[in-house]
C-alpha cells in the first residue's frame, strides 16, 4: 500500500513541477478546433452512411 500511496505522491509532484501547462486562452482555441473538427467528421461519417444507404436500397430493390 505504501508504494501506491508513493507513486501517486510522486505523480503529482511531476504534474506540478516538470509539466508546461498551456495557457487558458490556447486551451479554449485548441478545444474550438476539436470540437468544429468532431462536428466535420461526424457529418462527413453521416454522408457516407447515408451514401451506402441508399446504394444498398437501390441494389436490394433492384434484385426484388
Amino acid at each position: 500500500m505504501t508504494k501506491v500511496v508513493n507513486y501517486i505522491s510522486e505523480a503529482f509532484h511531476e504534474l506540478k513541477t516538470n509539466v508546461t501547462w498551456p495557457i487558458w486562452a490556447d486551451v479554449q482555441r485548441l478545444t474550438i478546433i476539436v470540437a468544429v473538427f468532431s462536428v466535420i467528421f461526424a457529418l462527413l461519417t453521416w454522408g457516407v452512411d447515408e451514401l451506402f444507404v441508399k446504394a444498398l436500397e437501390g441494389f436490394f430493390n433492384i434484385l426484388k
